[in-house]
């Protein structure tokens, strides 16, 4: 018995990759213990012409956080760890240096939920290297985490008390398991989950197991397809994996069946159960994050599942447990951000697959203008800079009418940022929206208001993940500064102008 991904799917899966072009993309669909369906587009190489199929090994980036979540998992079913416990207890290679004297410590439920207040870049200096100072160049010696951390990892805000993804927390989880273990994690990971659910084309660093089948990863520029400088994750346990359509098939089926698949178990059905669940939850309208998984919702079903970004190559897991399906795709096409086709791949077979329409805001739920009012206004990520500095370079988020419509947007001189995202209303509940996300292909979010017991709103919070933004005072409002900003380099441009006109009339 198998799936089929079918001529339908096929066509879904066609009609985004002319939105996201690749060289080239594998598809898996994972359903109720049948055998699992694949499907192969394009080329792993260029220059060899090698067809992509279920053996292509990929990056899969930082979907090795639900990997390395599930060997955390493991430590705490045999009480090696308390998922409670300050991770400091267990870890032995580097410390974390709290930012604050009155910070709580760093438990591992807060590693695992991006909860922990650990920078996503370790100092100013990434923000200019590649890769924003996770990679190093192929070929070079790997350093250990020991040396990569030498002058510790801080912890910029206080435990438990903002979301902010970072690849340096899952990187620390790693680095316990081999603390606590005494075994090298990438052996760890190896012998204890990769084995046991026959992934034997799977592996954290470039052995033989993968390095034969390996795709280049490539980007587009404006001559057409251009490989990739080649580099290694240093931050192991965020997202250094590398493996197959085949072989994530395999991972899939067992995250559907309670922790086991044909070949083996690697966890028990309670504590898998207990990882989808919501431990983290900034608003609880908000689906939240799972140990080491995102929540969140296609039609009446709950998902769960984490993609993946690196240098030339793109991976999402999708699955709904209830209906034991899930669907991947790995690409090896893409840039450094979210903006590729594995997400609405997946989306959009996920969605063919359960018979559902289009994810699309709510037409029929009425506009409550009355309330607008109390929305309007300037929301920001707080402190922190280098905690999340890739949604910063959104800016504060305004959310304001514009042409009797209400939007939230970016305050960043990017026309896509700037034009802003339309709040459809979606229930009952007055401050529950969705927006539409046309920049990633398909699909919506929600965008829930929060307010204080007396009413006054009091934040913003985003369902495509759990990201919390809090309102400004009115005296807050970086609008005058913005404006006169952009009037004083409209005046500086105009002087130049003016005297390079002057300086080429008296030539």
């Amino acid at each position: 018995m198998s799936v089929a991904i079918d001529e339908s799917l096929k066509a879904r899966i066609g009609g985004i990759l002319h939105h996201w072009p690749v060289a080239g993309l594998a598809v898996a669909v994972v359903r109720d213990g049948a055998r699992p369906a694949f499907y192969g587009y394009g080329v792993a190489d260029i220059g060899s012409g090698e067809p992509v199929d279920d053996q292509t090994v990929f990056r899969i980036a930082s979907v090795t956080k639900t990997i390395t979540a599930i060997a955390i998992m493991q430590l705490q079913e045999q009480g090696l760890v308390d998922l409670d416990a300050p991770a400091c207890d267990y870890l032995r290679a580097y410390r974390l240096i709290p930012a604050g004297a009155g910070f709580g410590p760093v438990t591992l439920r807060h590693l695992l939920t991006h909860t922990a207040g650990i920078r996503a870049v370790r100092n100013a200096a990434d923000l200019l290297r590649p890769a924003l100072g996770w990679g190093t160049p192929a070929g070079h010696p790997v350093p250990t985490l020991a040396q990569y951390y030498r002058a510790g990892l801080r912890v910029d805000t206080s435990p438990g008390t903002k979301w902010a993804y970072s690849n340096h927390g899952f990187a620390t989880l790693g680095q316990i398991v081999e603390d606590v273990t005494g075994v090298p994690f990438d052996r760890y990971v190896r012998d204890h989950v990769f084995a046991p659910l026959g992934m034997d084309h799977s592996d954290l660093v470039r052995s033989d197991r993968v390095q034969a089948r390996l795709a280049t990863g490539y980007q587009l520029r404006s001559r057409g397809l251009y490989a990739v400088a080649d580099r290694e994750n240093v931050p192991v346990g965020g997202g250094s994996a590398y493996s197959t359509a085949g072989d994530m098939a395999r991972y899939a089926a067992a995250l559907l069946n309670g922790g086991a698949n044909e070949h083996g178990r690697v966890l028990r059905p309670e504590t898998l159960a207990s990882m989808f669940g919501p431990h983290y939850q900034p608003d609880p309208r908000i689906p939240g994050m799972g140990l080491g998984f995102f929540r969140g919702a296609a039609g009446g079903y709950q998902t769960v599942g984490h993609d993946g970004i690196w240098l030339g190559f793109h991976s999402d897991m999708l699955l709904v447990p209830d209906q034991g399906l899930g669907v991947l795709a790995f690409a090896n096409t893409g840039p450094f951000t979210a903006l590729a086709a594995t997400g609405p791949v997946v989306s959009a077979v996920l969605r063919g697959l359960l018979n559902l329409p289009d994810d699309a805001a709510a037409a029929d739920v009425p506009q409550r203008p009355r309330n607008w009012g109390e929305l309007c206004g300037w929301y920001s990520l707080g402190p922190g800079m280098l905690t999340d500095p890739q949604p910063r370079m959104l800016g504060a988020v305004e959310v304001a009418v514009r042409g009797g419509i209400l939007t939230m947007r970016g305050q960043v001189p990017v026309p896509a940022v700037r034009k802003g995202l339309r709040l459809h209303p979606d229930s009952d509940d007055p401050d529950v929206f969705r927006v539409d996300l046309p920049g990633y292909g398909s699909g919506t979010s929600v965008v829930v208001f929060s307010r204080e017991p007396g009413g006054q709103v009091t934040g913003l919070h985003l369902g495509v993940m759990p990201m919390s933004f809090r309102k400004r005072p009115s005296v807050e409002n970086p609008r005058p500064w913005i404006t006169g900003a952009l009037a004083a380099s409209a005046v500086a441009l105009a002087a130049r102008h003016r005297h390079r006109c002057t300086r080429s009339r008296t030539w």
